[in-house]
């Protein structure tokens, strides 16, 4: 707070002053008597009144004090237009550039603090258009002077680029007051510099900025687009590709707006998700945490059983739970919303017209305004020596590959410690097999503080499973017909035998076989896009895993939304992605979910922060159902409710981070939760006792005193 104190005096000291100097201001008369007395004294000494002029109004222009104006028509008066002018915009754009600095010093850390996330992401727009607006607010004098100064001295824009845009800026206003100097004597009021012509004219110049840039996009587009021939009509809307969770939403935001749209798939509908991801894996958690709930059965007063697991009967009811689920994605459905699905494989052949070869062997050309990428993404497979000879699973294939197995694998290596390594590891484990998991990183869950990670470490270990964090692995092999694995740690190497193997390191979008090189659209790690989801094509967009940065269906449905609506209506309004508030959990026993800024990332950042923490220990209802394992943790800015980040561990953490994730996003703090009348005994109530952990720790001690002597005095 120093800093920002340092500030508030500084600019307390000159509105007095400016208070007290006000009434001095000159007025033209006494203006001119006094260029005429500088002026005779300019005759004497030639080179000290330039000097001094400059420097005077360096420090005028960085104290933002009411002489501006008058030294401007002063020195076109005293030194004539052009030199005049060379001093002026000089003078005004170095005494801008100091009290930009210092807004920037006093005032910037502290400012970005208190924004936290939402700073972040203006200062990401105000990086790329910050010299645009700021030589926009430039040409624009009905904005204080001293106002753009100190805002710009909050934003990323180097100084270098500051003072740059400001001397352009500045100009054309200094040569009409530079130039109106030169007339002094004829003028009678600032009325004849001031008219309402020339502020109309002023902010003319102001829009001008915009219509350039206008021009200019439009330019861009036609060099972009001019080697390809655009149809004079389109068949189509909107073409979606890909029917995961953000073809799916694209594809019904399309048809709710009534856009003739056609969504094509090559493999199942309802991608990922549906069929090899978050669907079958949290049924198979289902079956395995029932399994461990019968083994601790006296956990619940009841006799602990061993029950016995007909594996395959587990793995028909996942399949069984997908059937149960894959009509609410299926193409009868989404043909009824008034969705053309097309089965077959999409390629850009153009930025309007995609080939569909069809699963039936037929291939069509279709031609549409706007193009929604949805391809998803596939499990990453390291190029580890011997994997492919030992064969693996992986999160897509251990479904069909497991199906017809009577019990899961006797030693199962599970290769990563990220949510989905994790998640299967102890759901696998529950249901009978050994499971030795390998981290590469020292701890699991690396996107986690360390704490959760070593909670759910603790459960991995308690449920059987051998956690390896901090080994590498180097190699894959069989030895008289058993498969292993090298691992590496610390210097030293051990073989670790197994009977299958699952790769879980992570996810890989699908950017290959869909044309995008061919049109030069940049894809490496994921398809490059901007802050609207516009590929190098404005017309053509992506969501979901294939355009990062996270890999949820929750925010593959919600890019969706953006990516279709800007793709339909973006020549009328564009949207840009709005990450404010991304929850996540991994299903875990106990589960993990955060939104916002944990710990870890709050110190890596230097971004100041409190804790508020409660444990589920101390909670009625996590103790009457068993389930006292776990906290919430909530980082808040010093001395302020305002949420920076919530993280979760314990049951139905998932369901718990909801009521963050809905203040965060409207901005409500601590102090609406607490508010907030929850049902008794629930779960959700230990997010109000967090918030009044928060609460407890910012009581007045002073206050209290004084109401201690009040009900004294009230007890006579």
């Amino acid at each position: 707070m120093r800093k920002p104190l340092i500030f508030a005096a500084a600019s307390g000291l000159l509105i007095l002053a400016v208070l007290f100097l006000q009434p001095h201001a000159p007025d033209l008369a006494a203006l001119r008597g006094w260029t005429d007395a500088a002026d005779s004294w300019r005759r004497e000494h030639p080179a000290a009144l330039p000097t001094g002029f400059l420097v005077a109004y360096i420090v005028v222009a960085a104290l933002s004090l009411p002489f501006a104006v008058w030294m401007t028509l002063a020195a076109g008066a005293l030194f004539g237009f052009w030199e005049g002018l060379v001093l002026v915009s000089f003078a005004s754009t170095i005494g801008a550039t100091l009290a930009f600095l210092a807004a920037r010093y006093l005032l910037g850390d502290w400012v970005h603090a208190r924004l936290g996330a939402r700073g972040r992401s203006i200062d990401a727009g105000l990086k790329r258009d910050g010299p645009f607006y700021l030589f926009t607010l430039r040409l624009i004098p009905v904005i204080p002077f001293f106002v753009v100064n100190l805002l710009m001295g909050l934003t990323p824009i180097s100084a270098g680029m500051f003072y740059i845009v400001s001397q352009a800026g500045m100009l054309a206003g200094t040569a009409v007051y530079v130039n109106a100097g030169t007339q002094l004597a004829q003028l009678r009021s600032l009325s004849d510099i001031t008219s309402p012509t020339l502020l109309v004219s002023f902010g003319l110049l102001g829009v001008f900025p915009w219509i350039a840039r206008a021009i200019a996009g439009w330019v861009r587009r036609r060099r972009l687009y001019g080697r390809w021939q655009r149809p004079r009509q389109f068949d189509r809307n909107l073409i979606v590709i890909g029917a995961g969770a953000a073809g799916l939403v694209a594809s019904y935001v399309a048809a709710a707006t009534r856009a003739k749209v056609t969504l094509i798939e090559a493999g199942q509908m309802g991608g990922d998700c549906l069929n090899t991801g978050c669907v079958p894996s949290k049924a198979l958690i289902r079956s395995a945490k029932l399994a461990h709930q019968m083994r601790h059965a006296d956990r619940y007063g009841l006799t602990p059983a061993t029950p016995e697991i007909p594996f395959t009967k587990v793995m028909e009811r996942v399949h069984r739970v997908i059937a149960e689920i894959a009509p609410h994605d299926s193409v009868a459905r989404y043909t009824g919303l008034g969705v053309e699905v097309m089965q077959g494989h999409a390629r850009l052949i153009d930025p309007w017209t995609v080939e569909v070869a069809g699963n039936d062997g037929a291939t069509r050309r279709l031609t549409t305004r706007a193009i929604v990428l949805a391809t998803g993404a596939r499990p990453f497979v390291p190029p580890l020596p011997g994997l492919e000879e030992v064969g693996y699973l992986t999160s897509d294939t251990l479904w069909e590959d497991l199906r017809d197995q009577d019990a899961p694998p006797r030693r199962l290596v599970v290769l990563g410690g990220g949510p989905i390594g994790t998640e299967l590891t102890q759901a696998l484990a529950r249901l009978g097999a050994g499971v030795t998991q390998v981290e590469m990183a020292p701890r699991l869950l690396m996107r986690e503080d360390p704490e959760v990670s070593a909670h759910v470490a603790t459960a991995l270990r308690d449920d059987g499973v051998e956690v390896l964090t901090g080994h590498r692995a180097t190699r894959c092999g069989v030895t008289d017909g058993e498969k292993w694995i090298e691992l590496e740690a610390d210097g030293e190497t051990r073989r670790v035998p197994f009977d299958a193997i699952l790769v879980a390191v992570g996810r890989a979008p699908r950017l290959q076989g869909f044309g995008l090189q061919e049109l030069g659209i940049r894809a490496e790690r994921v398809v490059e896009t901007n802050d609207y989801l516009e590929t190098l094509y404005p017309n053509i967009l992506a969501a979901g895993d294939v355009a990062g940065p996270y890999q949820f269906t929750h925010t593959a449905g919600h890019q969706a939304w953006y990516a279709a609506v800007n793709a339909l209506f973006g020549n009328l309004k564009r949207f840009r992605a709005d990450y404010r508030a991304v929850p996540w959990a991994t299903f875990t026993d106990p589960e993990v979910a955060r939104v916002g800024l944990n710990e870890t990332e709050a110190r890596e950042k230097g971004i100041a922060y409190e804790v508020a923490r409660y444990g589920l220990d101390d909670l009625d209802r996590a103790l009457a159902d068993g389930a006292a394992t776990g906290f919430v943790k909530v980082l808040t800015i010093p001395g302020k409710d305002r949420i920076l980040g919530v993280t979760i561990v314990g049951e139905h953490a998932g369901d718990l981070i909801a009521e963050f994730v809905l203040a965060m996003r409207h901005g409500l703090g601590l102090g609406r939760i607490l508010s907030t009348i929850h049902i008794y005994p629930t779960l959700a109530e230990v997010n109000k006792y967090a918030a009044g952990v928060w609460r407890r720790a910012h009581l007045n001690p002073r206050l209290l005193g004084y109401l201690a002597r009040y009900h004294q005095w009230r007890r006579g």
